[in-house]
């Protein structure tokens, strides 16, 4: 599954999403991501000691010693007016495409009003036996809200987010969700809703801050620089 950058707003990418919301992943810090996601599901998986993962553990010590040789010192993300820290990727938009540590969705319908798509909880995602931990849904709530409030060109910071949950949420189950997008007084407020053939499973009211792009952040972010001569 792929996230969808904004698909059916008109003016989504204001700025290109880079300096207030951060730059784009690389090809293939995507492809790694989920390539990382689909091992962890096998890791969880497995029900005895295999000796591919003693030599998995190896090679990620050696690939963590080459990394390290090319990342920087300083990780505090970094502002166009630094010359240290790393480059800030952007959260805007689909992150679990490039970190596996978030759940990855699609949109099928994305405007300033509506949304909705699907999402499949893989096992890194697993609480109760064969569920999702809630927190994970959680995260998906805020991220698939977000992501609609920037793609429209109206977004900020989350000021409240509550989950009601109404039945258990399995995991490796294609899902479908759903959000409704209203501008109030004092920001924004988004209901989202996700289901199972039909049934909600559990719904998640957000609050945020109303912004343009330009407002989003009091600071830009570095662009991404050039790659050294080799």
């Amino acid at each position: 599954m792929t996230g969808s950058g904004g698909t059916g707003i008109s003016g989504a990418s204001v700025d290109g999403g880079a300096g207030r919301f951060g730059e784009s992943p690389h090809a293939q810090t995507v492809a790694a991501a989920g390539a990382m996601r689909r091992l962890t599901g096998l890791l969880l998986a497995l029900e005895h000691p295999h000796p591919v993962v003693d030599d998995m553990v190896a090679r990620f010590a050696d690939w963590e010693r080459e990394l390290a040789t090319a990342a920087p010192v300083d990780a505090t993300p970094r502002l166009e007016s630094a010359d240290s820290g790393r480059v800030y990727l952007n959260h805007a938009f689909d992150v679990g495409s490039y970190n596996p540590c978030f759940p990855e969705y699609e949109f099928d319908h994305l405007d300033a009003e509506t949304a909705s798509g699907r999402v499949t909880f893989g096992l890194a995602y697993e609480g109760p036996p064969g569920l999702v931990h809630g927190g994970f849904l959680g995260v998906f709530f805020d991220c698939v809200t977000q992501h609609q409030s920037c793609a429209a060109g109206l977004a900020g910071r989350t000021r409240s987010l509550l989950v009601t949950y109404r039945r258990p949420t399995p995991v490796l189950t294609e899902l479908d969700f759903d959000i409704a997008r209203t501008e109030v007084e004092r920001g924004l407020a988004s209901t989202a809703r996700l289901s199972y053939r039909g049934e909600v499973l559990c719904t998640g009211e957000v609050t945020t801050a109303a912004m343009p792009p330009e407002q989003v952040s009091a600071n830009r972010f570095g662009r991404r620089r050039e790659e050294p001569q080799r």
